[in-house]
């Protein structure tokens, strides 16, 4: 149970105070363990210094994506109980202290300590910092969901834009185990004082606040419930909460897959080109694919308050797929191609994350959406391995095999080709919740406490 400062009572907002402070209180939590996304800058000097392939060095990447997932599962209704100030003080705690452990792994050589750390630690500090302010933003953007939580949830996808660069300068060109150390400590004291500015800042709704001039729409053509809650407990129970499970695993899936091996994937891609990518450039690709992933997240989910969820989710998976087919149909002869079809991919990764606590709001309402995407997040950690240990696996597989080139890549394309259809056809069955799983009208409110 949250105390003193942490409370969620001490953070009530008074009258007159702008709700326009609760994004940037999210975004100093969400730029924060965004970092996440930059891991694939450390994978190769992890490798040459402590020996490692690369499905060893995804190790801590994939342990934390798990880890975030299982958090925000079984902390979402933690989170909902205690509120943001609470969930943003143990994620700061939780995201520092996965570094500095990390940091001790370098040092002493100890890996399994890079994959505690970083991994299992931190990983509880993203999933927790990542379902923080996500029903607070509901709750003060009733008018605009999507571009609330795209506005905090960019800030995720952003992080690696600002991670990436500065993490490959304090490599250097040929990192040692001690500025690996170095960069991983220093990583968790500038991050633990950034995410201050969260936790401090951040604050809750009145219960009986709504915008000025603004009346509940029985019908603004996004929604599929617009007068009903569901519980989290029962909205388990539902085909709706399984089926957004699949379309999520799977577009996240076919996103992480290039993410988490976005340094490596473009060196190899063209290594035996007339123009190939050197590691300064591969760092400025990981960079690109974290400002689409992060621009995804607020142009595409406030593109769906206006066209509508499932309408949106169905661009995600449909032309996702046909641009992976485009990757892998075109090989290496374009480089242009290659990463325009990576930056438009990405920005659908993103945007899915983005748009769906909007579509949870849509189906379930707005009493425990916090827990119920918690929940959901499971999806994520599944994709988090599935993904990069799809890419990975096969790659090492097709090196052994002596392929080089676009062909370490093929057949992990196809596949997500493939995921992404499953995606798209489960979107397409999704369906407004049905009667008996709606909460009773005089609890959605009353109830929200005990969340």
């Amino acid at each position: 149970m949250a105390l003193g400062f942490l409370d969620r009572s001490r953070i009530v907002a008074p009258p007159g105070w702008t709700r326009w402070l609760v994004p940037p209180a999210a975004l100093s939590v969400h730029l924060s363990i965004g970092q996440a996304y930059a891991w694939s800058v450390f994978k190769t000097p992890l490798e040459k210094t402590m020996d490692l392939n690369g499905t060893e060095s995804s190790l801590p990447f994939q342990l934390g994506i798990v880890m975030l997932g299982l958090s925000a599962a079984f902390g979402g209704t933690l989170v909902e109980k205690n509120g943001p100030r609470w969930a943003m003080f143990v994620s700061m705690c939780c995201f520092a202290s996965g570094f500095l452990i990390s940091a001790l792994g370098v040092a002493t050589g100890q890996f399994w300590l890079v994959v505690l750390g970083y991994g299992g630690i931190g990983g509880i500090g993203l999933g927790i910092g990542y379902i923080s302010p996500v029903s607070t933003l509901i709750k003060w953007f009733p008018d605009r969901p999507g571009m609330a939580t795209g506005i905090a949830i960019m800030g995720f996808g952003g992080g690696a834009l600002i991670a990436s660069p500065w993490s490959s300068s304090m490599l250097g060109t040929a990192p040692t185990a001690g500025t690996i150390a170095t960069a991983f400590l220093v990583h968790g004291v500038v991050y633990a004082a950034f995410m201050s500015m969260g936790w401090l800042l951040v604050r809750v709704p009145a219960d009986d606040w709504k915008p000025a001039g603004w009346e509940p729409k029985t019908d603004h053509g996004a929604a599929m419930i617009t007068t009903a809650n569901v519980s989290a407990a029962n909205a388990i129970k539902t085909p709706q909460f399984w089926l957004l499970w699949v379309v999520l695993c799977f577009n996240v899936t076919a996103g992480i897959g290039i993410l988490e091996k976005a340094s490596p994937m473009i060196v190899d891609f063209f290594k035996n080109t007339s123009t190939p990518v050197g590691t300064a450039a591969a760092a400025g690709f990981v960079a690109l694919l974290s400002l689409c992933n992060m621009l995804g997240r607020f142009v595409w989910s406030s593109t769906s308050d206006l066209v509508g969820r499932k309408n949106i989710y169905r661009t995600y998976l449909g032309v996702g797929a046909v641009l992976y087919l485009v990757i892998a149909l075109t090989d290496n002869s374009s480089k242009v191609v290659f990463i325009l079809c990576a930056m438009v991919i990405l920005s659908f990764y993103g945007g899915g994350f983005a748009t769906v606590p909007a579509y949870l709001k849509d189906l379930f309402g707005t009493y425990q959406v916090g827990a119920i995407h918690g929940r959901l997040l499971t999806a994520w950690s599944v994709a988090g391995v599935l993904g990069p240990l799809i890419v990975n696996r096969i790659a090492d597989s097709e090196k052994a095999a002596g392929k080089s080139g676009p062909a370490l890549y093929e057949l992990s394309f196809y596949i997500m080709i493939g995921l992404l259809v499953v995606g798209f056809v489960a979107n397409e069955l999704v369906r407004p919740v049905k009667e008996k799983f709606h909460e009773p009208v005089a609890s959605g409110t009353a109830a929200r406490s005990e969340a």
